[in-house]
């Protein structure tokens, strides 16, 4: 049963089908928060309470905005729509951006494969000009945004850690305009 004195998060997930998705997921309804997660095929999820589920994506402007449409904060895990594609990650982002402006929505936590803003040297030209284009995007919008480099793999209890740091961010509000790394 809900508390009526908690605020309640209406988090739209896209990504929900990796690691993190799940345990974003498992974490966000323990804390009685509603999650719409945004997949390709419903026919593959079972319901539960609090959960729901919208067939969509990031591939344009249009198509994030209706599927973050109801929310009142997104997580997108990039690598599990776009793995080790900085370019496609990159895109994906720039729609997501777009797609937001056109909401209410202005909390975003965006996972990715954002090493190279800690590691520059380690990546190519064309690597650091698509994740700085990400980060000139996001300074450039109106959104409260954070920054989050997509952990390595991990066992169960080390995902199920990060989901709740990063749910932890949303209800306290924390690391605005900031790049994090989880360590475990």
């Amino acid at each position: 049963m809900k508390n009526a004195e908690t605020p309640v998060f209406k988090l739209v997930l896209f990504g929900p089908e990796s690691s993190l998705g799940n345990a974003l997921t498992v974490e966000l309804l323990s804390r009685q928060h509603e999650v719409t997660a945004v997949v390709d095929d419903l026919n593959r999820h079972s319901p539960r309470p609090g959960l729901h589920f919208k067939i969509g994506g990031l591939g344009d402007a249009d198509q994030a905005e209706q599927g973050a449409a109801g929310g009142s904060a997104v997580i997108a895990v990039l690598p599990a729509l776009a793995p080790g594609d900085l370019p496609g990650q990159a895109r994906l982002s720039e729609a997501l951006v777009a797609g937001l402006a056109r909401t209410t929505i202005r909390r975003l936590l965006l996972v990715g494969d954002f090493d190279v803003l800690d590691q520059p040297a380690k990546y190519s030209e064309g690597e650091r000009e698509c994740v700085d284009h990400v980060v000139d995007g996001l300074q450039r919008s109106a959104l409260h945004w954070t920054l989050i480099n997509a952990p390595q793999e991990l066992p169960e209890a080390g995902w199920a850690r990060v989901a709740a740091g990063m749910v932890d961010m949303l209800e306290l509000d924390l690391h605005r305009g900031e790049h994090l790394n989880f360590v475990i």
